[in-house]
């Protein structure tokens, strides 16, 4: 219980360090990039600083959404892959994890023959 307690208050510490800092600096993108490219190309008027930042929620609100589990861990393993995992045995799961860790390596093994056949 003591863990849990600590781990929220990590997580609410690198909020307001990281994510906070970094969600205002984009206002500060946003309005940069508005104001360098836009009334040149089609002759929009120049935004502020607070204007940057009310797009940048404004397209969070209509393209993003608010919703919790877009950021979370169950969206990355979509599809059924988590159950699929799940109800594996311990050797199918080695030999999936071989098998991606070879599809991923792939380049890495291409550099590595190539420096061979050339000896």
């Amino acid at each position: 219980m003591n863990n849990n307690k600590r781990f929220r208050w990590n997580k609410g510490f690198v909020f307001f360090i990281l994510f906070l800092p970094a969600f205002f600096f984009m206002g500060f993108i946003v309005m940069f990039l508005w104001n360098h490219i836009l009334p040149g190309a089609i002759h929009a008027n120049a935004i502020t600083y607070w204007q940057g930042l009310g797009i940048l929620i404004l397209s969070r609100i209509l393209f993003g959404g608010f919703n919790k589990r877009h950021w979370s861990s169950e969206r990355r393993m979509h599809g059924g892959m988590r159950e699929k995992f799940a109800n594996m045995t311990p050797e199918e799961r080695e030999n999936f994890k071989a098998g991606w860790k070879d599809r991923c390596n792939r380049w890495k093994r291409k550099d590595d023959t190539s420096t061979t056949a050339t000896e």
